[in-house]
């Protein structure tokens, strides 16, 4: 499965894209699995951030789905992070 994050805001206002492709990898199960939680609960209007905060755009399995700080769920953290630090 290919995940991609991009995120964007912040103080600097500077954006930053990573694109993670799971298969082969030995977490690919649980980052797919990450991916597909976050995507199908995501609600059709996201949460406003706050001044200064990150928004967040995720592709994955079909859909794309956008949040913004303060108000990301623990999976979608996790997998922002995941994707973040170790996509290209």
């Amino acid at each position: 499965m290919r995940i991609e994050v991009t995120r964007t805001g912040g103080f600097a206002g500077i954006p930053r894209r990573a694109v993670l492709e799971t298969s082969g990898r030995p977490d690919g199960p649980h980052l797919e699995s990450l991916a597909r939680e976050v995507v199908s609960a995501a609600p059709a209007r996201p949460a406003p951030g706050v001044p200064d905060g990150f928004s967040y755009e995720i592709a994955a399995a079909g859909r794309t789905v956008h949040f913004a700080d303060p108000h990301l769920t623990p999976a979608q953290r996790e997998l922002v992070q995941a994707v973040l630090s170790e996509g290209a």
